[in-house]
C-alpha cells in the first residue's frame, strides 16, 4: 500500500490544490460548513477531478490532531527523497545548486516555515538528519502551506558524510553561527552553496560546524542575541537570492 499523508487547514489545502493537485487522493469537508473560502476549495477540487466528501466534525478530528479549519486532504506522500535520489537531482540541475541543510530542527512549526521560505527562494532541496530532527508530519505540512508537497526533502542517516559528499561535488558549505566573525552580507553566496542552519537554541553540532567552509553571522543591532531558526533561514536564503540575481544581470 502506498504511503499517504494528511494536509489540513484552509491555506495549506488551497496551496496544495493550486500547485500539486495530482498528489491529492481525496478531500474532506466539515459537514454544514459552507462559505466563500470552502467554495473556492471545492471549485479547485472539481477542476482537478478530485473526489470530495462532507463528514461530521468529529470524524475530521479523528483524522488529524490539530486545528483543521473544516478541511482535510489525503495526499500521496510528499517530496521526501532517498540519498541516492538527491545525487540524481543534483546531476540534473542546469544551474548552480542552492541547498538548505537543517541540523537538528525539532519543532514542526519551524521546519514548516523553513520549507515555505526555501520554496519561495528557489531552493533545490532541503536536507536534514534522520535522528533528532522532525520529519514531514501533518503539522509541518500545514505550516508549510503546500511547500512540503513540492520541495524535495531529504533525510540522511549520516549528515557528516552527506556534507563531505556535497563538498566533493564542489558545493560550498556556509554555516550560520552567532559567534562567527564574518557577516552574512560579506560572504559570497552566488555560487554552488548549501546554507546550514542549526537547531533551536543549540545551533549546529560540533561535527557539522567543522565541515563548514565558511561561518557567517547575521548582524544584530538590537538587544536580542539571536533570531528564531526559521526567521534566520529566510534572511540567509534571500541574501543568497539577491546575490545570485545580481550576478546574473552583470554584463559579461
Amino acid at each position: 500500500m502506498s504511503e499517504f499523508h494528511w494536509v489540513f487547514g484552509i491555506h495549506a489545502v488551497e496551496a496544495l490544490l493550486q500547485r500539486q493537485p495530482g498528489s491529492v487522493e481525496a478531500l474532506y469537508f466539515q459537514l454544514g460548513r459552507r462559505d466563500e473560502r470552502m467554495d473556492t476549495l471545492q471549485q479547485l477540487a472539481d477542476a482537478a477531478g478530485i473526489a470530495s466528501r462532507q463528514l461530521p466534525r468529529d470524524e475530521l478530528d479523528e483524522m488529524v490532531r490539530d486545528r483543521h479549519q473544516g478541511v482535510v486532504a489525503r495526499t500521496r506522500g510528499g517530496r521526501t527523497l532517498r540519498e541516492k535520489d538527491l545525487e540524481q537531482l543534483l546531476d540534473s540541475l542546469d544551474h548552480q545548486p542552492l541547498l538548505l541543510i537543517l541540523d537538528g530542527v525539532t519543532d514542526p512549526h519551524n521546519l514548516g516555515a523553513c520549507l515555505r521560505s526555501a520554496d519561495a527562494a528557489g531552493v533545490d532541496a532541503v536536507i536534514a538528519p534522520k535522528d533528532k530532527s522532525v520529519g514531514l508530519n501533518a503539522t509541518v505540512r500545514k505550516v508549510a502551506c503546500g511547500a512540503a508537497e513540492v520541495i524535495p526533502f531529504v533525510q540522511v542517516t549520516n549528515l557528516a558524510r552527506a556534507l563531505r559528499d556535497l563538498q566533493q561535488r564542489g558545493v560550498w558549505l556556509i554555516g550560520a553561527a552567532g559567534e562567527a566573525e564574518q557577516s552574512l552580507y560579506d560572504c559570497d553566496l552566488s555560487g554552488p552553496i548549501a546554507l546550514i542552519m542549526g537547531a533551536e537554541g543549540k545551533g549546529m553540532r560540533r561535527l557539522t560546524r567543522e565541515h563548514c567552509d565558511h561561518l557567517v553571522k547575521l548582524p544584530m543591532a538590537g538587544s536580542v542575541s539571536s533570531l528564531n531558526v526559521s526567521v534566520a533561514t529566510g534572511v540567509c536564503l534571500f541574501e543568497a537570492v539577491r546575490q545570485r540575481r545580481a550576478q546574473a544581470v552583470v554584463p559579461a
